[in-house]
């Protein structure tokens, strides 16, 4: 076998194994879980991931390593972001917190399908015609902006694509507390209508999110490398992570409040490097440093101003 399918085939084993043990095993706490747990959590996840790019390191090389510690640290960053938008969702449909794992479950499965349809859809279109590089970067640099412009906007989910046409399919109640999807009505004599409940929807929303997320996290990555191994197991190892990140973040979510502005000045940066491309060779290595100093600057400002 050669080097390529070896590793796609451990990825494959090592991805399904952890979330095996994590969702099936592990998974116990029904969304009651301390901020010590969610940490430890986040770093066994970090850890595998890491772990995976020693592994890159060993069979294809230094620079593909290096690509894909870069791309890890880009998507995990973008996904802090995601979170945000998650806690929100759970928020306005009011889902108990013993339910928000399993959203967070079906939310994962949905993106390991869709990022693998994007990755490859990204990688042949700039392969193929060299100009699409200036697009992607021209959409990061405006979700940059927009990121910073509008970070206090309230983010309305029901005015989600994916909500609405859900509404329009089923009868909903929004009044239930219940982790299943439909709930049938036998109130009225001989009437069993079947309803939406909020899990669907969230669900729903949540799938869609990972879609516009995508069109941002997608040409991200691709800055820093046209490789789809190194683009999509990047990804779906910032993704695989998501419960136990959510967990964490839930508790400290009004603590880092210039995270977000760091992660937008991360998508202004490798949009500016992708529009720079084919004029400006920046090494993946600088990427890295400059990446890893915005996050840090970002938190760092971040404990300050809790400080005070």
């Amino acid at each position: 076998m050669s080097p390529d399918l070896i590793m796609w085939i451990l990825f494959w084993l090592v991805v399904t194994v952890s979330l095996f043990v994590d969702l099936v095993i592990l998974n116990k706490h029904q969304g009651e879980i301390s901020m010590k747990e969610a940490a430890v959590m986040v770093c066994v996840w970090v850890g595998i991931a890491l772990s995976f790019g020693g592994v890159i390191y060993m069979v294809l090389g230094g620079q593909k390593a290096l690509e894909y510690v870069t791309g890890y640290i880009v998507e995990y960053s973008l996904s802090v972001d995601n979170m945000f938008v998650f806690l929100m969702i759970f928020s306005y449909f009011a889902i108990p917190k013993r339910f928000q794992p399993k959203v967070l479950i079906y939310g994962i499965a949905g993106a390991v399908i869709l990022r693998f349809l994007f990755v490859f859809v990204g990688v042949q279109l700039i392969n193929a015609f060299a100009w699409v590089i200036y697009v992607f970067g021209a959409v990061l640099i405006f979700t940059a902006v927009k990121m910073i412009v509008k970070h206090d906007e309230e983010i309305n989910p029901e005015n989600n694509v994916a909500y609405k046409i859900l509404k329009k399919i089923f009868p909903f109640r929004a009044n239930v507390s219940t982790g299943a999807f439909f709930i049938r009505d036998f109130s009225a004599k001989g009437s069993k209508v079947l309803y939406a409940t909020p899990m669907l929807a969230a669900v729903a929303v949540v799938e869609m999110s990972d879609i516009i997320f995508a069109v941002d996290s997608i040409p991200a990555v691709l800055s820093i490398s046209r490789d789809t191994f190194i683009v999509y197991t990047s990804n779906i190892f910032a993704i695989v992570g998501l419960r136990s990140l959510y967990f964490l973040l839930s508790n400290l979510a009004s603590k880092f409040k210039y995270l977000q502005y760091g992660v937008a000045v991360i998508l202004f940066f490798v949009g500016l490097k992708m529009l720079a491309a084919h004029f400006v060779h920046v090494p993946t290595l600088a990427s890295l440093g400059v990446i890893i100093f915005i996050l840090a600057l970002s938190a760092a400002l971040s404990c300050l101003k809790k400080d005070k």
